[in-house]
């Protein structure tokens, strides 16, 4: 029997990867997003890949709107197994520059649409006692950089909510799995149609990563919900251990290199952006934003995440073996 999938943020960046590889195992995808081009042209790589697609725009923003999507996609495929929340929106800009109103439009669209899915999702999985929600995360989630605010304080808040679900489905003994793949920097149509105040052009934090480096996580966590969340790119690991130790030297070196390291040297105007409407409604964008020449197309850190007794004992052998050399240094 098929896999039944639905996706959020299906018509660009990971979404459109995570759909095109589910595909890929013949799984029964169902796309959400708002791009009716984008959305159109994910499917016909879904199904190109050996899968089957089923379309559904939606403002994931909209509970009800994606709560009948829950329900078209039980009504075309005959459950939900999977279901991955990627779908978000942002705004480059400091603080004092964000409007109430996109401040809430970014928290509405990347936190909430994130629990309004994870709702839609339970709705139709508990009656089964079967299913496994995956929160497409970020890096940004456990160390907030600036320019993004907005952005960081969904994601943050996206796995506080996510730890106290999971919690809850502990206490009922429940066989639902809901896991967290917290991700690096990575080369999605974002950073051309996100909303920006600088007088630069948006691009992410060096390492960047390929979507589909993303898509392969996503896949594996789906398989494997039982962990609490996975790390993807060596980056992210580096991010949050020099949080953990060194959190006001990190500020610092932030506040000095922050501002630069997420603009180009091209001009910052433009005149799309996704905040209120898709960019990609007449236009397919695809999956991989504009930064391919500088994306690293495979994650050592991935490996590592899926196999963490192995890393830790070969962590322990370097250790152990630099220690017996450093004694024998000392000895001559």
């Amino acid at each position: 029997m098929s896999q039944s999938v639905v996706i959020t943020g299906a018509s660009a960046g990971i979404g459109r990867a995570a759909a095109r590889a589910f595909g890929a195992r013949g799984a029964d995808v169902t796309l959400l997003a708002r791009g009716r081009a984008g959305l159109a042209a994910a499917a016909q790589e879904v199904e190109a890949a050996g899968g089957r697609a089923h379309v559904v725009p939606t403002d994931v923003a909209d509970h009800r709107a994606v709560q009948a999507a829950a329900d078209e996609a039980v009504d075309t495929f005959g459950r939900i197994d999977v279901w991955v929340n990627v779908g978000f929106s942002s705004v480059f800009a400091p603080f004092t520059a964000i409007e109430p109103e996109e401040y809430e439009r970014v928290t509405h669209v990347t936190y909430l649409g994130f629990v309004n899915g994870t709702r839609a999702a339970l709705k139709h999985m508990l009656p089964r006692d079967a299913g496994t929600v995956v929160q497409v995360g970020s890096a940004l989630g456990e160390r907030s950089i600036p320019l993004q605010s907005a952005y960081c304080g969904a994601k943050h808040a996206i796995n506080g909510f996510t730890s106290s679900l999971r919690t809850e489905l502990l206490h009922e003994g429940s066989n639902v799995r809901v896991t967290v793949v917290q991700m690096p920097a990575v080369n999605t149509p974002q950073f051309s149609w996100v909303l920006s105040r600088m007088r630069g052009r948006p691009q992410p934090v060096p390492p960047i990563y390929q979507p589909e480096v993303a898509a392969d996580a996503v896949l594996y966590a789906a398989d494997h919900p039982g962990r609490k969340q996975y790390y993807v790119g060596s980056s992210t690991v580096a991010t949050l251990v020099a949080n953990k130790f060194a959190a006001g030297l990190l500020d610092r070196y932030l506040a000095r290199t922050g501002f630069d390291s997420q603009q180009t040297d091209e001009s910052g105007d433009n005149p799309e952006h996704n905040l209120w409407h898709p960019v990609d409604d007449a236009t397919d964008h695809g999956a991989h934003g504009t930064f391919d020449r500088q994306s690293h197309r495979r994650d050592p850190q991935l490996w590592a995440s899926r196999h963490p007794a192995l890393t830790a004992a070969l962590a322990a052998g370097a250790v152990s073996g630099a220690a017996l050399g450093l004694r024998a240094a000392r000895g001559r």
